[in-house]
């Protein structure tokens, strides 16, 4: 269990400088770490770095903490009959895992074995690759990830629409850019032509500076909507109603770009007819968003001429939010945001293999497999189907719980938190419970650690070797930073990945990937799994590895290819079911201001939120993380919190159809009346009673996985909730 820093064995030691790169989040800061005898003794940002020049938030400098904090795991642990944990030796909690696994495969078949990949697991190279071929090598369908839990809309809308092979616009050169429901500056979330989240607040003023005009879409006015020429306040979950809006204004007033169109669009009449009826007036009554602002917004974006409309996490776990994602993809591809013939194409990328970047739209049959949409394995949970190759994990609690064939037994999860991130906290805390056997890889004790049956202890980033290549398509230059581990643990650790190998080796399975079959009786060191997942990139990998940090490989200059001729594909802004859905939209009662809920008996909307000193649940309980606060507030109009005689610190009970929880609240100008803001994936394990001042509320109680939710990807509503606020002892 925890255990406190250990001082003594730390020694006087010459300092020696590293360069390597932050893995907390995707925007993959460029760090130097000074390291005496195996401990860092300071992190900063490194300012030789050409992409990230210096940056890096207050998460990436608390990294030692990270390393050496009393939660870290050191060494592999087992429950007891009594409920504790035992230290054990590592080989010996692999040899114990596996003999169950085998005898739960042997009871019950591939199915019943799963595996969850949660956010941290994207950024340690190889991973998935090695997870999914783990599950090839059992026949298993299990492979969860969070990936949809929050953003699979952006690939549902993709498939439907269709994929410009050169890409789209740039940010660096855009007159306009439209951002919805996306906060940068605080999430450093990172989309191709979106504003960037690396470095933001200097890449965005640069770029206001060179005349930028910027349109934001948001409930809240955030640190990025205070920088905008145009704020949208929205009402939350209305993003596809006003979306419709100034698609249909852009079509009506002729803003399109009519020769892209033409020759490269199809259903453009089909979508002028399914957005007729969401004129200024109506959009302005349900979203909120007065008519003339919304106008302005389409003929600013239209104008252009160069520019893109992107998104975060925020539109796409409230309503509609496939819908939501097509139009935003519909409002570049009418307006011709794509690049043309001879256009140079600012990061071709480094890490992947070299691809034609013809200047016309891809045909459906080139696109991989991670643009798929169902397969032979389906869930047996709501009629919902495989996505991108992977399980929805939404139905991962009811899979595990819902008894009969098929039914998961045993569930391996690596860089995840379940308790903390997945929806509807309680129904997700029975069925880990439930589990004949729950193998948690972790770095630190999570409350999803402390209901396992195993904890194995992951290496954390600066412990082992890696590679940019998740962030490879979202840098705006070929940007690449290959790493080795700068300090290494005096306990028994693993890499996630090697846990799959290892369990592989004992169970007598093949681990079946891409690259053809890994054996894992001569498993590979890390720089043998990079080279094999590598081979064939743009840059050598060799070549990345000599470079002393990050690195911008000017060198590669590529501009979109002509068309090929034989080739005849067309974007589709009216695929198949989108007239329908936006049927749907415009047939939904008109909001009432108040009385929301399918009963009308609920006053507020809860969204979603990111905070600075965390990601998602990562970052909880560091010490200058709890110096920006020990919990996640119920930010209300102060307003609002005036007329319910809220003060700043109160306790609040907000209550949704699902369940309550208690929240502190936090008085705030930036929000309408009606609407509370929270950040997700706090609370502990709040079947424990935990002190919401000291470890915050977990907003996945107040979801239900089998209401409001899509029917394609399974994704519930996890913003714009129907909630009420009331005092503790008011209920």
């Amino acid at each position: 269990m925890p255990t406190p820093i250990d001082e003594e064995r730390w020694a006087a030691a010459p300092t020696v400088t590293h360069k390597t790169f932050c893995r907390i989040c995707s925007a993959f800061c460029a760090l130097e770490v000074e390291v005496a005898n195996g401990r860092i003794e300071k992190v900063r940002g490194d300012a030789s770095d050409p992409i990230h020049g210096g940056y890096c938030c207050q998460k990436g400098r608390q990294v030692a903490h990270q390393l050496d904090g009393p939660e870290r795991v050191r060494g592999a642990y087992r429950r007891r009959p009594d409920g504790a944990f035992e230290a054990i030796p590592l080989a010996t909690a692999l040899d114990e895992i596996a003999e169950k696994l085998d005898a739960t495969l042997a009871l019950h078949g591939p199915r019943s074995v799963a595996t969850y990949c949660g956010t941290a697991s994207f950024f340690n190279g190889g991973t998935h690759e090695v997870v999914k071929g783990w599950l090839a090598g059992l026949g298993s369908p299990g492979y969860y990830t969070s990936l949809t839990i929050d953003q699979p809309a952006k690939l549902v809308a993709t498939i439907r629409h269709g994929v410009w092979g050169a890409g789209g616009h740039a940010f660096a050169d855009a007159d306009v850019a439209l951002a919805v429901g996306i906060n940068p500056i605080v999430s450093q979330l990172s989309l191709p032509g979106g504003v960037p989240g690396i470095n933001p607040v200097k890449r965005l003023n640069e770029e206001l500076k060179r005349g930028l005009r910027l349109i934001v879409v948001d409930p809240r006015q955030t640190e990025l909507a205070k920088r905008a020429e145009l704020h949208l306040q929205i009402r939350p979950g209305e993003d596809a109603t006003l979306l419709a809006g100034l698609v249909r204004t852009i079509l009506e007033e002729d803003l399109f770009d009519r020769a892209f169109c033409s020759a490269n669009i199809e259903g453009v009449d089909v979508l002028r007819d399914a957005v007729a009826r969401f004129g200024p007036d109506y959009v302005e009554q349900r979203s909120g968003v007065p008519r003339e602002q919304m106008l302005e917004a389409a003929r600013l974006f239209a104008r252009g001429p160069r520019g893109s409309a992107s998104s975060g996490t925020g539109p796409d776990m409230a309503n509609h939010p496939n819908l939501t994602e097509h139009l935003l993809l519909s409002l570049n591809s009418l307006c011709g945001r794509m690049l043309r013939e001879g256009e140079p194409i600012p990061n071709p990328g480094t890490l992947g293999p070299p691809l034609p970047k013809p200047a016309q739209a891809v045909p459906r049959e080139f696109y991989p497999r991670q643009l798929t949409l169902g397969g032979d394995d389906p869930p047996r949970i709501r009629g919902l189907q495989q996505i991108f190759g992977e399980m929805p994990t939404a139905a991962l609690a009811d899979e595990i719980l819902l008894a009969g064939d098929g039914q998961i037994r045993a569930l391996v999860s690596t860089g995840g938190n379940a308790v903390a991130a997945w929806p509807d906290q309680a129904k997700t805390i029975r069925a880990l419970e439930s589990l004949d056997l729950h193998v948690v890889v972790e770095a630190q004790w999570s409350d999803s650690a402390r209901l396992a049956d195993y904890v194995l202890p992951a290496r954390l980033p600066l412990e082992r070797e890696d590679v940019t290549n998740f962030a490879d398509p979202f840098y705006e230059k070929p940007y690449a930073f290959h790493t080795n581990p700068i300090v290494e643990p005096d306990f028994e650790v693993i890499e996630d990945w090697q846990v799959f190998v290892e369990l592989a080796k004992r169970m007598e399975t093949p681990i079946v990937m891409g690259q053809g079959e890994l054996d894992p009786q001569h498993p590979p060191s890390k720089g043998e799994l990079l080279d094999r997942l590598m081979a064939g990139s743009r840059v050598p990998l060799d070549e990345i590895r000599a470079k002393p940090g990050g690195h911008v490989f000017d060198e590669i200059q590529e501009v979109a290819t002509a068309p090929f001729d034989t080739i005849d594909a067309r974007l589709n802004v009216a695929p198949e079911g989108i007239a329908e859905e936006l049927a749907a939209l415009r047939a939904e009662p008109m909001p009432i201001p108040g009385r929301y809920g399918d009963d009308g008996r609920y006053t507020h909307l809860l969204i979603s939120r990111r905070m600075r000193h965390v990601m998602n649940s990562v970052g909880q309980g560091w010490p200058g993380s709890e110096q920006r606060g020990t919990t996640n507030p119920a930010f209300v109009c102060r307003s609002d919190c005036e007329r319910l005689g809220f003060g700043a610190g109160d306790l609040v009970v907000i209550e949704s159809e699902r369940s309550s929880i208690e929240a502190v609240i936090e008085p705030v100008d930036d929000l309408q009346p009606g609407v509370v803001s929270m950040s997700h994936a706090w609370g502990r394990n709040a079947d424990h009673g935990p002190d919401v001042r000291k470890v915050g509320a977990n907003t996945g109680r107040l979801i239900a996985t089998d209401a409001h939710y899509d029917p394609i990807t399974g994704m519930v509503r996890m913003s714009a909730i129907p909630v009420r606020l009331s005092r503790p002892n008011a209920r």
